[in-house]
């Protein structure tokens, strides 16, 4: 009998090798693989006829090979071409480091080949599409097969054999959500739901089964930052603060007028230092509109009245980098700042010191990383800790922060663009600042949309702004081949990149599964110019700082969310050379070039999001997840906005009519919380 906390080890078909695979990604017990749901799903259509193909769609073929593959080779790529034709038209094949395949591709042989549809002139292409017997095909048409989120070696049928044999001997709790709530939500069962989502029969029962797993998202998180809140607002102030010449000094010698937005902000955190509560406060402010400068004001009020300040940023690199330009301010207005820096990569010996620093109060900033709560700091007088939106954390962890001293002050900055009626649900737990407006004499961003066939043009652009010094991100949706069909991954294509760009062009990559001493050497190997193409997943969104990139060029745009899209694009037009943005879709239907040219557009990241939300909804199990801070494994934001606030009403409703559910028809829902549950969600988030 399987139970949740079991070792996947003890799963039928899972042995020591598979497990490392499996623990890649995270997962460990049964419990972990039960609630690894699927990125999206396929659905097999039949072959159609070649000349009934339409460009960026994903379709398969059944076609003959009509001569010898041709092979060539580049100094870092091997290509192999395949000519084949049906009784309608010619198509070609390109497969990119497969030199194998030469030996199974025979004239005359017949197989499906299944791809996203390409055109080069008059003629029909695919590139690295996966194919199949006529046989093989046959038996998965018409099926709605799941995709997971993959590592090198293991495979969707592995995942999806592991389930079944799970199923078969799984000891399911009692369902505990009251039957109140899952007749309000519209929703099934917990079993079912979780059945529906690996076991698809059918595209209505996938949706239904995911509203129930987004709703219990939702609904844990949600309680739990209610509760967060009723704590949060019963902690008075410990460090009362009042305004001193440091702060009003320092923005008159500022080389620029803070904006309207800005002014507003810092008004409402120095009566929040002033006053009687503890401050617990979100900045929500686009790309570019000044949050830091605002951030760093109420850390120079915290040390001007005598107390210890904290800056927690979500990479080595930022921490770095936000160091050294305090330092440079420190010497150039004379601040009364004493910096010490605190990162995970420093050495035992070099940690000590700054630890003693911290503890007798002779450091009164403390700029660093997780490191900050994870070592063994104690702060001399901790008043403020200003984090990014990747740490929010509530009482719990506030108490870490302070260890057995007074609890600080808390000030997120955040630059996800979430629409203000979302913000207030999701950050329910914080006061929100917003800075509307953009400083003066930022040069807006040049973007454009295109398809394809624009990718030579693109690496001839990016090789002429390298050309003049400048840097470049590309963006992939996916690490390695195989996580998703038909999309490009940042291994393939670096390796792609290299051979297309001038031999002088310096490309790597980079991506969250990588060690974290990788990913801060390739990080500070870009900011100091060692690398001139950085490509990248999209834990690129946070944790670098290079006003010398000037292009974004994004592959398979069409899989991102357009605000996700938004902050990918705020990586460049941080100098003050001209910024360019290219969104490449392999997808060419109205409905996906409508939704991209809004981009194409705007640069308002607010008004990108609320366009966003009108345009998706969670009636699409194929769409496109939205990563960002909301980390939640199945909910999105966006496309579950309407489901977000239902679920927000119905918990006040039940806070208000039993707020310690205490009621007996609570009981299991109570009991599933409190056996930490809750943590289902990723609660980096609370």
């Amino acid at each position: 009998m399987y139970k949740s906390d079991s070792s996947l080890l003890e799963v039928k078909g899972i042995g020591e090798k598979s497990l490392k695979l499996y623990q890649k990604l995270g997962l460990f017990t049964v419990g972990d693989l039960m609630h690894y749901y699927p990125k999206g799903y396929e659905r097999f259509e039949g072959p159609k006829k070649i000349k009934e193909l339409i460009p960026g769609e994903t379709a398969a073929v059944t076609c003959r090979i009509v001569s010898s593959p041709s092979a060539r080779k580049t100094s870092r790529l091997s290509i192999l071409t395949v000519n084949a034709a049906d009784d309608t038209g010619m198509i070609g094949f390109t497969f990119f480091n497969m030199p194998f395949l030469s030996k199974l591709f025979k004239p005359g042989m017949v197989f499906v080949f299944r791809g996203t549809v390409q055109t080069k002139g008059p003629s029909f292409l695919m590139e690295q599409p996966k194919f199949y017997s006529p046989d093989e095909y046959q038996k998965i048409s018409g099926m709605l097969m799941p995709r997971y989120s993959l590592t090198k070696g293991l495979t969707n049928q592995a995942i999806q054999k592991a389930l079944k044999t799970i199923w078969k001997d799984y000891s399911f709790e009692e369902e505990w959500l009251p039957e109140d709530l899952l007749q309000e939500a519209a929703i099934p069962e917990a079993e079912p739901a979780l059945y529906e989502i690996h076991f698809p029969q059918e595209e209505e029962s996938a949706l239904l089964a995911r509203r129930r797993l987004v709703f219990e998202e939702f609904f844990t998180f949600l309680l739990q930052l209610r509760k967060n809140k009723d704590d949060a607002a019963t902690i008075p102030n410990e460090w009362p603060m009042i305004e001193t010449a440091d702060t009003v000094r320092y923005v008159d010698a500022l080389p620029f007028r803070l904006t309207k937005g800005q002014k507003q902000a810092w008004q409402e955190i120095r009566q929040d230092l002033e006053g009687p509560q503890c401050m617990n406060r979100l900045i929500q402010g686009d790309v570019g509109s000044g949050k830091t400068i605002v951030a760093f004001l109420a850390l120079l009020m915290t040390v001007a009245n005598g107390y210890q300040g904290a800056l927690m940023a979500p990479t080595e690199v930022l921490a770095v980098q936000h160091f050294e330009n305090v330092k440079k301010d420190v010497e150039k207005y004379g601040l009364a700042f004493k910096p010490v820096l605190l990162v995970g990569s420093m050495t035992a010996k070099e940690k000590k010191l700054q630890y003693e620093k911290i503890a007798s109060g002779e450091a009164n900033l403390i700029i660093g990383t997780h490191a900050l709560i994870q070592e063994k700091v104690t702060y001399h007088k901790l008043a403020l800790v200003v984090t990014d939106e990747q740490h929010r954390f509530g009482v719990r962890q506030r108490e870490t922060f302070a260890g057995k001293g007074l609890q600080p002050h808390v000030l997120v900055m955040s630059a996800t663009p979430i629409p203000r009626t979302l913000a207030i649900i999701l950050y329910g737990d914080l006061q929100i600042s917003l800075i509307k407006d953009m400083p003066v004499g930022r040069l807006p961003i040049k973007n454009c949309v295109v398809n394809t066939h624009f990718r030579p043009k693109a690496y001839e652009f990016i090789a002429n702004q390298i050309s003049q010094g400048h840097q470049a991100y590309v963006i992939c949706p996916q690490v390695e081949e195989g996580e998703l069909d038909d999309a490009e991954n940042v291994v393939d294509y670096a390796e792609k990149l290299r051979a297309a760009l001038p031999h002088s062009v310096v490309v790597e990559y980079l991506h969250g599964k990588m060690k974290p001493a990788d990913k801060n050497r390739i990080m500070e190997d870009f900011a100091l110019k060692n690398i001139d193409v950085l490509v990248s997943t999209t834990v690129i969104e946070v944790g670098i700082n290079v006003p010398n990139a000037t292009v974004m060029m994004v592959e398979n745009a069409e899989r991102f969310g357009l605000a996700q899209l938004h902050q990918l694009r705020g990586r460049v037009g941080r100098g003050e050379a001209q910024s360019y943005c290219i969104f490449i879709s392999t997808n060419e239907s109205k409905e996906t070039m409508k939704r991209l040219e809004i981009l194409n557009a705007s640069n308002d990241g607010f008004f990108i999001a609320s366009e966003d939300l009108k345009l998706r909804g969670p009636g699409d199990l194929f769409g496109i997840r939205q990563s960002g801070e909301f980390a939640f494994r199945i909910g999105d934001v966006y496309a579950d906005a309407e489901l977000l606030k239902l679920t927000s009403e119905m918990v006040d409703d039940l806070i208000k009519k039993d707020p310690g559910l205490d009621h007996p028809e609570h009981a299991r829902l109570k009991a599933h919380l409190s056996l930490g549950n809750a943590n289902s969600v990723d609660f980096r988030t609370i």
